[in-house]
């Protein structure tokens, strides 16, 4: 049963949270304009002119500031462990802003991490709810498939970060979804991390997408944080779930937890897939992202952060009405649908002729004889009969002729 002080004490803190957040972000803005650091646009990024970065500081101080404030009332033991790895993810972060760190210390420093919350604060996967066949696990794959998903989620959410509002907006949807599951259940804890978060990221959003004077990027600073908290918060959902018999008891739980965060997960496996099947560093850099692809079909940001989010609650709200179809028809439906949309845009442009030749990041399983077949189709024809004649047909070649996914 939800009462009232409870709720006056999470609206409080989504408050709280969203005035020292915006508060601290225009403190920030004039920091990093006074010492230059900013995001200058390249080849790759989305931006067209040099925007401040460092927003991720300002989402840290308020969501932490406010969170411990708000759980004092709270017994939840595991908090200042959260807070140690939290706080090792932001700095990680924060030093790859300034000084730009090689993925592999980042990912150590997210195992870590991940040590952290799995021994000290004792966050991981006890029970798969079913899926596969399986329902408790031991120690030892319990830990592994811990570490893969929170150094999974926290690197979806640092490669969705590419358009204004992306990362953030999702964050706001994504945060208040687990966090309304949280107070109806009864799990008040957890419940006002969700609205902390969703205070704090809120007043980024803001100054992201419609700020003009004081507009700010987050950063690996704040995406690597957001993908840290998301990944704890989608432990301890599926946990909570466990046990059937609580109120609103959610069946699935972890193809429910896939299904919420399905653009930054989807999105994440299908380019690191392209990637790797092009023989390429799954860490490289491209524009093959979904959001890539909407700007490519002349979304502006705004349109395509709003189409993103909107369809991702749209399939949010499918996939809690079919939580009771079981793990097996709820994970196909989840991977053949969320796949199938992302090859709408690449369809379209492939019809309208919009892949851009002399842009080298814009890897849509372009064939390395692309110019080749524009000048002249019968040469394109002798080149094919070559290559098939020097080596067999490849998984790389069969994605080529698709060039949808």
């Amino acid at each position: 049963m939800i009462n009232l002080q409870i709720t006056i004490q999470l609206i409080s803190c989504l408050l709280l949270a969203l005035c020292i957040s915006l508060y601290v972000l225009r403190i920030v803005v004039n920091a990093v304009n006074k010492l230059g650091l900013f995001d200058k646009p390249n080849a790759r990024s989305s931006a067209s002119r040099p925007i401040p970065t460092l927003g991720g500081i300002a989402i840290f101080f308020s969501f932490v500031f406010v969170t411990t404030i708000g759980l004092y009332s709270f017994q939840l033991p595991e908090w200042p462990y959260i807070l140690i790895a939290l706080m090792l993810i932001f700095f990680v972060g924060l030093k790859d802003d300034i000084v730009n760190l090689s993925p592999l210390k980042k990912i150590v420093a997210q195992l870590i991490a991940a040590g952290i919350l799995i021994f000290l604060a004792n966050i991981r996967f006890t029970n798969l709810h079913g899926l596969l066949g399986i329902t408790e696990i031991g120690l030892i794959p319990s830990i592994l498939i811990t570490c893969f998903t929170i150094v999974v989620i926290i690197n979806a959410f640092n490669l969705m970060d590419g358009i204004d509002g992306l990362a953030a907006g999702l964050s706001l949807l994504i945060s208040m979804v687990f966090g309304s599951w949280f107070l109806v259940s009864g799990h008040f804890d957890y419940a006002l991390i969700c609205f902390s978060l969703f205070g704090a990221v809120a007043g980024f959003f803001y100054l992201n997408v419609y700020g003009k004077e004081f507009k700010i990027f987050m950063g690996d600073t704040g995406s690597l944080l957001l993908g840290a908290i998301m990944s704890i918060i989608v432990i301890r959902f599926n946990e909570f779930n466990i046990n059937q018999t609580q109120s609103f008891a959610i069946s699935s739980a972890p193809v429910i937890s896939f299904g919420i965060l399905a653009y930054p997960l989807i999105d994440t496996l299908r380019v690191m897939a392209i990637r790797i099947i092009n023989h390429r560093s799954p860490f490289s850099a491209d524009r093959n992202h979904l959001h890539h692809r909407l700007l490519a079909l002349g979304f502006s940001h705004r349109s395509a952060t709003y189409t993103i989010i909107a369809s991702n609650a749209i399939f949010i709200m499918l996939v809690f009405i079919m939580h009771t179809y079981g793990v097996l028809r709820l994970t196909a439906y989840i991977v053949i649908a969320g796949s199938s949309l992302f090859m709408i845009p690449a369809f379209i442009i492939k019809k309208k002729k919009l892949i851009k030749k002399d842009d080298p990041f814009q890897q849509l399983l372009i064939p390395p004889y692309y110019e080749e077949r524009e000048k002249n189709t019968r040469a394109v024809a002798r080149l094919k009969r070559r290559q098939s004649e020097l080596k067999p047909s490849t998984l790389a070649s069969f994605f080529h002729r698709i060039n949808f996914w």
